[in-house]
């Protein structure tokens, strides 16, 4: 099994193969830098890269999968402590690039553009580790997740059928490459598919716009509001959102804009993508899809019962198939056909679609009896025009049991005329019973909203 074909030779020989900030790097350029870095770490127990969007970047981390060594992306937002934690886990042996920090003693492999190399490095077992992920952190520490080869090509070549991927396409992106969706689906799945790969700035807001333009909820958010920007991304065939649940209000504004609604892609750093909506659907605001084929789910109630498919009713989802990881960093590996418990909320309707609702615990208010999902209320304090950001948990009230609680990133705007608008979309046991305004919303190293903390500091 060759998982990038594009890497090792076959396919277009293109001009412009990968950009990052602002450098293009051709086919044959690609191939001989990557090789290059490839010689380097060949035989090396894991290599760990810093995810910052570089060429230098990329180019590092296309080396160890040419390599066959496992990759291990560094957020860029991490501290220093937090980047000793996951090189020490991960068994890192190596620093690829640029060590931001200095201070943990691995040694230092620089990455040139300049060198090149014709080695032929034999491509790896398809079980063998390909990346080792760190899950977003918003519950707790975040856990090394090992991702084999196999089950990166399982996914790359379901998401091509699902969404029409072709080697035709522009695959344009701001999503992190310390992630799943912007390194797995993005850069990888553009050099499996054989498609040209831009990736973005940081802020994911200018750039070219492509044929299949990726993006997070959040950046999605920053171009709703932008209106020039959005208006461009009418000549893509195909936007996609994953990584988080896209607000029906910015879908809205997307879709009156682009005149296309974003196909909605569901996954964990365990599962990658395992539901999506496809590029033929009409698609529905909120509904993340359908599983992809051989990819089996579940809905679990409390008492570990199936939930009716009503399109009401919400349990915790699981998820089994070829696309799940290895096993944990440190723990057992994961064996073939079992089950993997994501520990999000979800329902799912007559027609087999699927819509996430939130983190089981955090993302759900216990008041009175009644179970209100944080989702819902974020997604109606988001469509007001003055908020930038919101979060919503529950925190203990002497009479209720959980009230409702918001975090909102806003100016000019008072706590009541938030609870009001929640109470013009939602019921009035779901509006917000205390709105705390903040400068930012805390998160973690991977870009999570550490909602465990808005908890504790309720």
């Amino acid at each position: 099994m060759t998982l990038l074909p594009a890497l090792r030779g076959f396919g277009a020989d293109r001009a412009d193969a990968v950009t990052v900030a602002g450098t293009t790097l051709s086919s044959e350029a690609l191939l001989g830098c990557v090789t290059a870095v490839a010689d380097r770490i060949r035989g090396t127990d894991a290599v760990a890269v810093d995810g910052a969007p570089t060429p230098e970047a990329v180019v590092g981390m296309l080396g160890a999968v040419l390599a066959g060594v496992p990759l291990v992306p560094l957020p860029p937002g991490a501290d220093e402590c937090e980047r000793g934690r996951i090189l020490r886990q991960s068994g890192a042996t190596v620093v690829l690039g640029r060590d931001r920090s200095g201070s943990h003693r691995l040694p230092t492999v620089p990455v040139d553009l300049r060198e090149r190399s014709s080695t032929h490095h034999p491509e790896p077992e398809p079980g063998a580790d390909a990346v080792i992920l760190y899950t977003g952190g918003a519950a707790g520490p975040p856990r090394g997740v090992r991702i084999s080869r196999r089950a990166i090509a399982a996914d790359l070549d379901l998401l091509a059928d699902a969404w029409r991927w072709s080697e035709e396409d522009v695959v344009v992106q701001g999503t992190p490459l310390y992630r799943a969706y912007g390194l797995v689906v993005g850069l990888l799945g553009a050099l499996r598919v054989g498609s040209r790969f831009v990736h973005l700035d940081r802020d994911a807001t200018a750039g070219p716009v492509g044929t299949m333009h990726l993006a997070l909820p959040e950046q999605w958010a920053r171009i709703a509001l932008d209106g020039p920007r959005a208006r461009a991304l009418s000549a893509a065939r195909i936007l996609i959102s994953a990584d988080g649940p896209l607000a029906s209000a910015v879908a809205e504004r997307l879709r009156l804009l682009t005149s296309h609604t974003p196909v909605q892609a569901y996954g964990t750093t365990e599962t990658l993508i395992a539901l999506t909506g496809r590029a033929a659907d009409r698609t529905v605001t909120g509904v993340v899809g359908t599983p992809l084929p051989g990819v089996e789910t579940r809905v679990l109630d409390r008492e570990a019962r199936p939930v009716p498919a009503d399109g009401e009713s919400v349990g915790e989802l699981s998820v089994c198939g070829p696309t799940l990881f290895s096993g944990y960093v440190g723990g057992p590996g994961f064996a073939a056909g079992r089950w993997h418990a994501t520990g999000d909320l979800a329902s799912v309707a007559a027609d087999g679609s699927y819509r996430i609702i939130g983190r089981c615990g955090l993302d759900v208010v216990h008041s009175r009896g009644r179970r209100m999902h944080a989702g819902q209320i974020e997604e109606a304090l988001l469509s007001h025009p003055g908020v930038r950001d919101a979060a919503v948990v529950g925190t203990p009230h002497h009479a209720l049991g959980e009230q409702v609680t918001a975090y909102v990133v806003a100016e000019g705007l008072t706590a009541q005329v938030l609870i009001d608008h929640v109470g013009r979309h939602l019921s009035a046991g779901q509006r917000p019973r205390r709105v705390h305004f903040v400068d930012e919303l805390p998160r973690s190293a991977l870009g999570r909203i550490r909602k465990s903390l808005l908890i504790a500091g309720g």
